[in-house]
Formats: structure tokens, sequence, C-alpha cells
């Protein structure tokens, strides 16, 4: 077996794993990254357009208050351009389609009231869950005991409402709410700064995109670190005490080093074996998070002609398996693009189809929220994330219902010399590639802290 030697492995290449490696070389560090997979970015990932222009598969938009995904595309001489967000929205709840603009679409006034006060109410209780330790906030364990579907029954009083929220759930967490812990999903919202920061495009985390895809993020990293980088290393065992780590890989890789950073989602990294085994409680958490589900679809168009009609791309449902559609034409305007998402149960039965069966009703659904010409695309893209060996899903993990309140401690406690980085345990825009940024730089100044002490 192969043997390097450093100071600090660092375990996954994504855009945690990156900034943690670089935050750890400027420090002085000397690193070894590894990555299972043959390129960088993680859940990051650009594709090809007819054409050759990139497309993004993967993670995508930045808005404000993503202040450290912002300042690393800045500081890596990157660019953003705003999601397309002119023309009126599609909205289809129930049996009724409504065209609107603004934030919430035209419904009942009872409904709308109803809808209202649900958020108010989510809102408030994300603002009592401490970001940094939710399961210490008052009420956590209240909120925890329950799932998010739960909560929206107890709290939402018209079926419309009920609705609205499920597809909202499987929109931002691309789950349904009986998957998850109530304290998750506050915890999530509040992470974010509130629901409309969410869902939001301009103003909201959709606001945004980069200019030639996001996973340039990761290759620009990546060009930094240079050969430290290891791809196509999966690593598959951690022998660990106080003096170091031993990390092996399945590919014939051993690292030796003084500490490591693991910078994978938790259901991936509770798939290493440990050695000795982790303390219950970490293995107790990660066993009751699992990823969400989602296949992210691009279809592709020789105009975006929806525009022309004075709609902006957006579309809701709660009665399609697209629920989800936003205009994800480049920035020049050609070709045309609509992105949309099977989420949740959708991406169940979706990926339970034959392609070609999955791809007709796509479009289906796009004919439907947009008309006759959705029918004949140039090209359909898409990504099942479920699919990923070393994803197996979307967008982010989020726990079960009792699973915070009882282990939440152990989500980024380091544990002898191991130290834990990854969008999820995150303070702020957990899920996002902002919050991957952010745990990072925190894995990455914990373990300067103990090289120098």
């Amino acid at each position: 077996m192969k043997e390097r030697s450093a100071e600090v492995v660092v375990v996954g290449a994504g855009v945690a794993g990156l900034v943690a490696a670089r935050d750890l070389v400027r420090g002085g560090a000397e690193v070894v990254v590894l990555e299972a997979r043959e390129r960088v970015g993680g859940r990051v990932l650009n594709d090809e357009l007819p054409g050759g222009g990139p497309i993004e598969v993967g993670g995508q938009w930045v808005g404000p208050g993503q202040h450290r995904v912002l300042a690393l595309i800045e500081e890596l001489g990157l660019s953003t351009y705003p999601t397309y967000d002119d023309g009126r929205h599609i909205a289809e709840f129930g049996a009724s389609r409504s065209l609107y603009t603004g934030r919430i679409p035209k419904v009942n006034p009872v409904v709308l009231a109803d809808i209202a006060q649900t958020q108010l109410r989510l809102d408030r209780a994300a603002r009592q869950v401490a970001a940094a330790d939710p399961w210490r906030a008052k009420g956590a364990g209240e909120l925890d005991a329950q799932t998010f579907a739960t909560w929206l029954r107890r709290t939402a009083r018209t079926a419309r409402g009920r609705r609205f929220f499920r597809v909202v759930t499987e929109g931002v967490f691309s789950a349904e709410p009986e998957d998850m812990s109530a304290l998750w999903a506050a915890f999530y919202v509040g992470a974010a700064g509130g629901l409309d920061a969410l869902i939001n495009v301009t103003g909201g985390a959709q606001q945004d995109r980069v200019t030639g895809g996001s996973q340039r993020i990761a290759l620009a990293l990546a060009e930094e670190l240079g050969d430290r980088i290891v791809l196509g290393s999966a690593v598959t065992e951690i022998e660990w005490q106080g003096s170091g780590v031993r990390v092996g890989t399945g590919g014939g890789t051993a690292v030796r080093a003084r500490r490591a950073v693991i910078a994978v989602p938790p259901p991936l990294a509770a798939r290493i074996r440990f050695s000795p085994t982790l303390p219950g409680d970490r293995d107790q958490l990660v066993q009751r998070m699992p990823m969400g589900r989602v296949i992210k679809v691009n279809v592709v168009y020789d105009e975006p002609f929806w525009r022309r009609a004075g709609l902006s791309g957006q579309a809701n449902s709660d009665r399609r398996p697209l629920g989800t559609v936003f205009d994800n034409t480049p920035p020049d305007g050609s070709p045309g693009v609509l992105v949309g998402f099977l989420e949740g149960r959708h991406a169940d039965t979706g990926a339970r189809m034959e392609p070609a069966d999955r791809r007709r009703h796509v479009i289906n659904d796009l004919v439907g929220y947009f008309g006759p010409r959705a029918r004949d695309p140039l090209a359909y893209i898409e990504r099942d994330w479920a699919e990923e060996e070393y994803s197996r899903g979307c967008y982010g993990a989020f726990t079960a219902p009792g699973a915070l309140s009882r282990f939440g401690p152990a989500l980024r406690a380091p544990i002898g010399p191991l130290h834990w980085a990854g969008t999820e345990t995150a303070t702020r825009w957990a899920g996002y590639m902002d919050g991957a940024a952010e745990s990072g730089h925190r894995a990455a100044e914990e373990v300067l802290r103990r090289l120098l002490s």
C-alpha cells in the first residue's frame, strides 16, 4: 500500500473540504486532500449545453446574506449574474391556476391569511432556535418530538395552506414534511434568516448564479491546491488516536497525519470504518440523518419563449411531480433553459421509471405550465443525485424527530484528532454553498489552533 504523510488530511473535495484545505495551507500546514470521485466539487457540478456552454446540474444559486460564499467568489476572481425574475409566475394549487407577480400567489383571502399566519409562526420559532446550538433553545424538545408535518397540521388551518407548505418543504429540503424533525426545519429556516430568504429569487437564496457555472468555485480552489488533491481515492477506514490518524482508501493509498477534517455528508461519513469506533452519540446522530432526494432536470430550447409571453419561467404546483421550475437561461439569453426538480416523493416515483418515461412526464408538466412550445426541446439534461455513489442524495442531510435534541452537540464537535465539516454542520445557510464555506473555515480554524497549541 502506498503511504503518504502530512500534518492534516482532508476527506472530501467539495466546497467545504477545499475551503478547509486552502485555509490550512495558508496557515502553514502540510495538507493532503482525498476525494473519492474523479473530479472536485461534490454536490456542485457543471454539465454542457448544446454548443458547449456550461449548465449546473448540482447546487447553483447564491444570494444576499451569503457573505462567505460571495466573498469567496470575489476572491477567486469569479462573478455572478441575476436569475431571470421578470414577468408573471405560475402557481397551481388544488384545482386553481394563477399568474402573479411578487412573493405569494393569488389565492383565496382566507388561504392567504392562513399562509401568512403559518409563516409568521414558523419564522418566530426559527428566531427562537439559536443557530449554533438549536438543541438548547426553549421548546427545542417539543419541536424535536414531532415531524414538521405534525407541526404544520397543528399550525396551518386550511388544506390549501398545508399544501402550500408541502410544496415549500419539497422545494427547500427535497424531502417531505413527514420526513424531518420540526426542530430541524426551524433551525434551517433560522439559519437562512427566515422563510422569505429561502424561497425568494430577488432578495433571496435564488437571486444570483455564478458566471460559467458554480463548479468554477471548486475548480478555482482546486487549482490553488494543485497536487495536494488526490482524486479517485475513496476513504474506507480511519484509524485514530490522540497523536494522529491513518486514513486508508479503497484504492490502496494511505495517509498518516496529525489531524483529519472529514468533509463529506453525515450519511457518507457513517460508511467509513473508524478504529476505534466513534462515540455512541456521534453514531446515533448520523444514523438519524438521511439525505434529501432530488432529480434535477435542465430542459433546453432554442430560445426562452416563455419570456415573450410575459412569464418569468418560475412555476410551482402541488399537483405536478415537477413541482418547482425556474428560468435557467445563460446570461446572454440563448439557448432558453428551464430547470425543474422532482423532489422528495416525486423523486422516489421518478427514479423508478424508465428514463424515457421520466422524460415524457417532465415534458408533459412543462407543457402544462408553459404551453405546446415546451413539447420539443433541443436537449434534456438530468441528474439523479440519489444515484451518485458519493452523494446518495441532495440537497443535504436533515435530522429525523428526536435526533437533534438528543445528539445535536455531536454534529460538529471534534473527536480527538477528527474534525467535521460540510454544509450540514453550518450555523448559517446550512445546506447551501455558503454553509459549506462556513464549515470549511471553522474546521480549519479548529485544526490550526490545535496544531499550534
